[in-house]
């Protein structure tokens, strides 16, 4: 992990390997961001022409490279688009920070040391901004061959050490905003690591001892459901979905509680290691990134650790339903029927709709506690990435009210969502004439589909949403902002934003 310190010192005698400026998209071109006042004055005043020469306008994610100026201890400057200049004293908001600092990190790949001297207006901008950094400089080789040369790992190490300029050092508030940012995005990153590991490294064995290793590491009680017990408890969800393969299902249940938490928070991740489709197989150009299929329970995972880490006056229960989805002579077939951990039955008439399966089981465990609220995170549904895009997950909820504090949850801290309904006449479709309850219903509004499906499991009268991350867990395409190519850790933010929320009493 990059290295975060705080620093009052003047970016003209910084040692460093480059400064970081921010740049703002204005009226009639480029403008120099605050923070950044001792690098103009050091071009006499015209650094923001300097950049437009360059091409530079000050839009989001932009990079600008240019020398140092003179007297300056660091060879160079690295301008960074904020996007639209705020009005007259309103600050950049936080995820405008967030992304520039991501984007020069990611520039500086192979750099031991860069100062960031973007705009810094209160504790919450320099938490934006250490996130951002951390977030920025991941990378995944623990696959790429080292050889002899440590820097041949995908071609340079990431940014050794962001110092943030105008943050600090002795500030509490200031302080304790960058511990959270390392906290929060450490564990991201441990999801991120996690989703993008092969799937024949990570069953659900091998992510049940990863979770055993992390909950001994922080005081977090851990159980976890091997096949025997999970025959024994009658899972038939997460038993039916994991027959199939020779890597048994597993159901980890990670316990965070504080002595002085008033509410309970329930989190509950689906956590298909790999989903060929079962039986029902997916077709060719489907396969290739389904290792990302437990992206909500690395959510979930890293949200109870972060949780730990930051010490918040609530209890936390974290469910991670594991299972490979495998075609075998063993594995459960298209017509076939399931009795769930809740009683209810199910029939099956698509084994690549799984995931509501191993949650059904998952779900009813939860509500067996009573908590005040249950969240589930979920690849769930092709619907949703076909309604909201690549970078955008969906919230349904029993309650809208909750379904809203989720949403604002979500925007806040830079996670892109949308609330979804639950339309009632949806549910006719999964009538069954053979169970209680067919998995699969009308073709259209499939992800609504879905949470109503899962709506049968939550107990009754117990608070409950739904984040359908099917779009935005795994990147395809290029990286952007504090995004990386592969794993994003989506949800993750999300889900400690609203522990905080419930351990201040806000949530309801």
């Amino acid at each position: 992990m990059t290295a975060l310190t705080l620093s009052t010192a003047a970016a003209p005698g910084l040692r460093a390997d480059a400064i970081v400026i921010g740049v703002a998209k204005g009226a009639k071109g480029p403008v120099v961001a605050p923070g950044a006042e001792a690098v103009d004055k050091a071009y006499d005043g015209r650094l923001a022409g300097v950049l437009e020469t360059l091409g530079a306008s000050g839009a989001e994610g932009e990079v600008t490279k240019l020398p140092a100026p003179s007297g300056f201890k660091a060879p160079l400057v690295v301008a960074v688009g904020l996007g639209s200049e705020p009005e007259k004293d309103a600050g950049f908001d936080a995820e405008a920070l967030r992304k520039a600092a991501g984007a020069a990190a990611r520039t500086l790949v192979g750099s031991k040391k860069a100062a960031f001297a973007l705009p810094i207006g209160d504790a919450a901008d320099v938490g934006a901004i250490g996130e951002g950094v951390l977030l920025g400089a991941y990378s995944f080789d623990a696959y790429k061959d080292n050889g002899k040369d440590p820097k041949a790992k995908n071609g340079k190490d990431p940014l050794a050490e962001a110092s943030l300029l105008g943050a600090k050092p002795r500030d509490k508030e200031h302080k304790a905003a960058v511990e959270r940012a390392a906290a929060v995005a450490e564990e991201l990153n441990r999801a991120r690591d996690l989703i993008n590991t092969p799937p024949n490294d990570l069953n659900p064995e091998a992510f049940a001892a990863v979770a055993q290793a992390a909950a001994k590491e922080h005081g977090i009680k851990v159980q976890v459901l091997d096949v025997k017990a999970l025959e024994k408890g009658g899972y038939g969800g997460i038993l039916g979905v994991g027959i199939g393969s020779a890597a048994g299902p597993r159901l980890v249940k990670l316990s965070y509680t504080s002595a002085k938490a008033k509410k309970h928070l329930a989190l509950v991740g689906k956590g298909i290691t790999y989903d060929s489709g079962g039986i029902s197989l997916k077709p060719a150009g489907h396969n290739e990134t389904m290792k990302c299929d437990m992206s909500g329970a690395a959510a979930v995972f890293a949200a109870v650790v972060a949780t730990a880490r930051l010490g918040l006056e609530v209890n936390v229960t974290g469910w991670l339903a594991l299972a490979e989805n495998m075609p075998s002579g063993s594995a459960t077939r298209p017509g076939d029927v399931l009795r769930m951990y809740s009683g209810k039955t199910v029939e099956v008439l698509n084994t690549d709709a799984e995931g509501r399966l191993v949650l059904a089981d998952a779900l009813w465990a939860a509500s067996q506690e009573k908590p005040d609220a249950i969240v589930d995170v979920a690849t769930l549904t092709g619907a949703m990435m076909l309604a909201l895009g690549s970078r955008t997950f969906g919230i349904m909820a029993n309650d809208d009210a909750f379904r809203s504090a989720v949403h604002e949850a979500a925007e806040e801290v830079g996670e892109p969502a949308w609330p979804m309904p639950l339309p009632e006449h949806l549910r006719k479709g999964m009538d069954s004439p053979t169970a209680d309850i067919a998995n699969m219903g009308e073709r259209m509004g499939g992800g609504l589909v879905a949470g109503l499906f899962l709506r049968e499991f939550v107990g009754e009268g117990i608070t409950w949403a739904h984040l359908d991350i099917a779009g935005p867990a795994f990147n395809e395409g290029g990286p952007f902002g504090y995004t990386p190519k592969g794993g994003t850790g989506t949800a993750v933010r999300t889900l400690v934003r609203l522990a905080e929320l419930t351990a201040a009493g806000d949530l309801g």
